[in-house]
């Protein structure tokens, strides 16, 4: 388990899966996502990120307001298919708490806990090409452009933009950002 300042990212539970597979049925927030998944597919991968979560200590984790409990959605890092060699960070929230910077927010936890305990030499995320929020968000972290490619899910192509941090390059960003406060 892992806090922010407004924030806890932890392993899915029980109570989580009724709003986590209502968020997942949101045409908006499945948009650059593949679509709608089904209440049997949010359950099976909740059980699933808590799966590898345990066996490596990192995943795509509830993400829980601290102030009153309220489950938000998901982040954290994942190994996936395209990039095998990477970690990639991703997140998922309900639409409702889209604007108040909690992906930034779980995304920069992650990001700090890939680079200082994993030792990751760089991260990346990956979205489609349209999906400006999230390269919104990217650059919010300090990641940069890397590159653009057709990856395929589920045997559907699509048009993808990946960003990318090093741990350097996280490094300067954190002691430019502190530099500011």
């Amino acid at each position: 388990m892992r806090t922010t300042d407004r924030l806890v990212l932890r392993p899915f539970r029980d109570t989580d899966l009724e709003p986590w597979a209502a968020l997942n049925a949101d045409p908006q927030v499945t948009q650059f996502l593949g679509g709608p998944l089904s209440r049997a597919e949010c359950d099976r991968d909740a059980a699933g990120i808590n799966e590898v979560y345990a066996a490596h200590g990192y995943g795509f984790l509830a993400v829980e307001r601290r102030t009153d409990g309220v489950f938000l959605g998901a982040c954290g890092l994942s190994k996936e298919q395209w990039y095998p060699d990477d970690l990639e960070i991703g997140w998922r929230l309900a639409r409702e708490f889209w604007g108040h910077g909690y992906a930034t927010e779980a995304a920069a936890s992650w990001i700090e806990h890939g680079f200082t305990t994993l030792g990751l030499p760089r991260i990346i995320a990956v979205t489609d090409t349209p999906n400006v929020r999230s390269i919104a968000v990217m650059r919010r972290l300090g990641m940069r452009f890397d590159h653009e490619a057709v990856l395929e899910e589920d045997g559907v192509p699509f048009d993808a933009t990946i960003y990318s941090l090093t741990a350097e390059a996280w490094k300067a960003w954190t002691a430019w950002k502190a530099s500011r406060r």
